[in-house]
């Protein structure tokens, strides 16, 4: 939203793109359409006007150094993201972060129909004549979305942006804007200062009476602008029109029918035969809530909120005793760096973020999108101070003093970390006490369940190795690695025709090493341009740069080290993939996939996979195949089971479907994802996921108010966990950011098999609370029983704004009654779940060792 006076010109409307087969969508995912044949879904309303309003900022920007993008080449075909970035980026351009971008806006989306605070308010959906009301929402998640986006905080203003476009397209379908004869957009609808106008009034009649399915005439001609009332609340007034179909009881109640235009089944939507002009309009009002978001964030903002810029945000946290003097200078001088190799390319990142940590406190936390100002302060930082107690790097890299905390982060955030430590794990730092040998276990911990690493190395290399590790935040696909067979033996990968820049990286105590090719050759750790390619070393790091192009086959790498050396192989390719797990819910008015952020122990679930990086249906040949989903227990790599997949939709889409069964995910604890297939010629084709899984013991859901916080207000929060996989016995732990409060009603509960129970927090915030900043509410389940059951961790992102004079939104108010415990063996879990990951037992106080010097790179996956 604007601030107060100031107007926005909505521009035309670049309308390119025609909505996808309904074979290729979801409504409000892929699930629905088994309801509902040939609908629009809340998707492809999304990713078509994102798609257009990208297509439409390349037009007005062309590309430095390459062609201006002509219109003429989009007309009369449907346009793909990966198409678009190679049009715009050139050949082989990863629209990878975008497609995930836009899956984020789509599944907050989609969310609002199952999500608790959302699904049954009238207001999110212009239902029940809510239409003043409705509006306000509409514009306090768009003002939600813009404040968000410009503090930086991307993935709060896609979830924001998704429920604004959710309400926005409702509109079209539950009121009867189209059936008044309108052909273009509401004109006032995204403008809140002015009159809707031509409002139905209370009392006046706007249906009759429909006992059929379809009720394509049971709007009276004297209605004025309208929308169905759903279910029991609020109820329907004698005379007024129901949204309709067969799960809203209101439309048994006179007048029955209804007007929804959700679908084109009738049993669904008493006004399907009217599905695709309400889509049509729906569409051009979301290109325009695009175009908004662009005039005001700039295109520079805008392409942060759409990842359409490949860039992420840089953190470093560096050790600032007065003992780290030397490490601090390199480190130093490694961030400095890799900033300046990054600045002014399309890799610059986004914000950059520095954390200072020493005996015993970290802080203050520094972030900023100006490198200069970061420079600045990077240089004023010295190592002075502190003592030789257990340095807090973690604790910098998130205001937690928990392992499994910092790892749900991690993997909530789609953060891949890498430490860089100049100390010995063998050996004692001069000058310190001697080490405990576990104090890298909470490093080993957050690095595998973010898909990073930890290296050690020195002071003499840190740059060296630093630069090499930077330079892999980039877009590139980890090789999985695997045994020969059941027998100890060399490690194994396999490299096919699309992959280049293949990169081979073994640290460790290691004595010798050997990589042989499908054709025989070898090379070892000798440094120099050998017959693989060109090996260098960095104390006990080295990398090998295989000579493009690659051989295809199977590679074997052969490593004779004291203890466990690591190896990771590495490649650039425009193939790969992203996913995410769903619940599906098939009865009910919005039957679909229920998104889940990990697999719940016990509930059927189901893999989707969106393949990105295919060829151009415009190519000659086959593409290449993905045909199965290989589980494999991580760390160790073990196979757990593969599983099918199914394409869904059209080919060029590469949407697949993998249904989970129960015994698989029968075990809490990390798992890798591993996809199977054939590339165009009949060769083996393998990709693995950029960060392990997890199959989480329980289902924690946290929800929140439905709009932002103000200073000094105290909002609800409602929590609600479930069980499907045994009885549990549990502690519940609650985080807030410092100065605000949180208080529950709820710390222990036992839960038996299809059990759930909900509990009540209040969160206050302070009067000092800056506005447009960013509280995180945490909450943790911890299992009581002995063993290594894994924490489950449930993240609420909630903004704070200064009120609106044209967004008061009246806060629900909720029961503080007693905690509810019934059975629910159809529970659907909530999309804002955030889980934690597998480990040695409940998170406690774990020891943290005293290290070197800690460079932390945390280059936001391109998830």
């Amino acid at each position: 939203m604007p601030p107060a006076g100031v107007a926005l010109a909505l521009g035309p409307v670049l309308l390119l793109l025609p909505l996808l087969p309904p074979t290729s969508a979801f409504f409000p995912n892929i699930w629905s359409l088994l309801a509902a044949p040939g609908s629009v879904t809340h998707q492809d309303l999304t990713e078509a006007a994102a798609l257009n309003a990208t297509l439409q900022l390349f037009l007005e920007r062309p590309p430095p150094g390459r062609a201006p993008l002509r219109l003429e080449d989009f007309l009369g075909r449907t346009l793909l993201a990966d198409d678009l970035f190679a049009a715009y980026f050139g050949p082989g351009a990863p629209a990878r972060r975008f497609r995930a971008a836009l899956g984020e806006v789509s599944r907050a989306n989609a969310a609002q129909d199952f999500l608790p605070p959302a699904r049954g308010d009238p207001d999110w959906h212009f239902d029940a004549e809510r239409l003043g009301p409705g509006r306000a929402r509409l514009a306090g998640a768009l003002r939600e979305a813009l404040a968000a986006a410009q503090a930086g905080e991307q993935a709060l203003a896609r979830q924001r942006l998704g429920a604004a476009l959710h309400a926005l397209q409702d509109f079209y379908s539950h009121s009867n804007w189209v059936e008044l004869g309108q052909r273009r957009p509401h004109p006032h609808l995204l403008r809140p200062r002015q009159e809707l106008g031509g409002l139905a009034r209370e009392g006046d009649p706007t249906c009759a009476d429909c006992a059929e399915l379809s009720c394509p005439g049971n709007l009276l001609g004297s209605a004025g602008l309208t929308s169905g009332y759903f279910g029991a609340y609020p109820a329907k007034p004698p005379g007024k029109c129901s949204h309709g179909g067969r799960f809203d009881q209101s439309s048994a109640q006179p007048p029955r029918g209804g007007i929804n235009k959700d679908s084109t089944a009738p049993s669904f939507s008493p006004h399907h035969a009217l599905h695709l002009q309400a889509a049509q309009l729906a569409l051009q009002a979301s290109i325009q809530a695009f175009g908004l978001l662009r005039s005001r964030l700039g295109d520079w903002g805008f392409s942060r909120l759409l990842a359409i810029t490949p860039a992420s945000s840089l953190s470093f946290v560096l050790d600032t005793t007065g003992s780290m003097g030397e490490e601090l200078h390199a480190a130093k001088s490694q961030a400095r760096h890799i900033a300046e190799q990054r600045r002014g390319g399309p890799a610059e990142p986004a914000h950059y973020v520095l954390v200072p940590f020493h005996d015993p406190g970290f802080g203050p936390v520094f972030s900023t999108s100006d490198p200069d100002s970061f420079w600045q302060l990077l240089s004023e930082i010295q190592a002075v101070g502190g003592g030789d107690e257990p340095e807090m790097s973690l604790s910098a890299l998130e205001d937690a003093f928990l392992t499994h905390r910092v790892e749900a982060l991690a993997q909530e955030r789609r953060c891949r970390v890498t430490f860089l430590v100049t100390a010995d794990p063998s050996q004692a730092r001069r000058r310190r006490q001697a080490l405990s040998p576990l104090r890298f276990e909470p490093y080993e911990g957050v690095a595998l369940a973010s898909g990073g690493e930890v290296i050690f190395t020195t002071d003499q290399h840190i740059r060296d190795v630093a630069a090499v590790v930077g330079d892999s935040v980039a877009d590139l696909v980890v090789l999985p690695l695997g045994p020969p067979g059941p027998e100890p033996g060399p490690l194994v990968f396999t490299v096919d025709g699309l992959l280049r820049g293949v990169t081979v990286r073994i640290h460790g105590a290691v004595r010798s090493f050997r990589i042989r090719s499908p054709a025989g050759l070898s090379q070892g750790q000798e440094e120099g341009q050998g017959p693989l390619g060109l090996t260098r070393r960095f104390g006990q790091f080295w990398v090998v740069s295989v000579s493009d192009p690659p051989q295809t086959g199977t590679w074997e790498i052969q490593v004779a080290a004291e203890g466990s050396p690591r190896v990771r192989v590495q490649a650039r390719t425009e193939l790969d993939f992203l996913f995410h797990f769903g619940i599906p819910l098939e009865d009910g008015p919005h039957p679909g996939l229920y998104p889940l952020t990990q697999p719940v122990a016990g509930l059927r679930t189901q893999l989707l996979v969106e393949v990105t990086g295919l060829p151009s249906s415009r190519r000659a040949g086959p593409p290449p195949l993905f045909s199965h989903v290989v589980l494999r227990g991580a760390p160790e790599g073990a196979e757990l089971g593969r599983v099918r997949l199914e394409p869904r939709g059209a080919p060029e889409r590469g949407l697949l479907v993998a249904s989970l069964p129960p015994p698989l995910l029968s075990a809490a604890g990390p798992f890798s994802l591993e996809l199977l297939g054939r590339d165009g010629g009949g060769r083996e084709l393998h990709r693995a996921a950029a960060q392990p899984c997890l199959v989480v013991p329980v289902l924690l859901e946290l929800s929140g108010p439905g709009g932002s916080l103000a200073p000094g207000s105290k909002a609800p929060l409602i929590l609600r966990i479930a069980s499907f996989s045994g009885p549990r016995d549990l502690d519940l732990r609650t985080w807030v950011n410092s100065s605000f409060t949180l208080t529950s009603n709820l710390s222990r509960v036992r839960l038996e098999h299809n059990q759930s129970a909900w509990g009540r927090l209040w969160l206050e915030v302070p009067q000092s609370a800056a506005p447009r900043s960013v509280v995180v509410v945490t909450v943790a389940a911890m299992g009581r029983e002995a063993g290594p059951v894994p924490p489950t961790h449930a993240f609420l992102r909630l903004l704070v704004l200064a009120p609106d004079p044209q967004d008061q939104l009246a806060v629900p108010a909720h029961s503080s009654g007693p905690v509810l415990t019934m059975a629910s063996p159809t529970l659907p879990p909530s999309p804002l779940v955030t889980w934690g990951r597998a480990g040695g037992g409940p998170a406690g106080n774990p020891w943290w060792g005293t290290v070197g010097a800690v460079l932390l790179l945390l280059g936001l996956a391109s998830w």
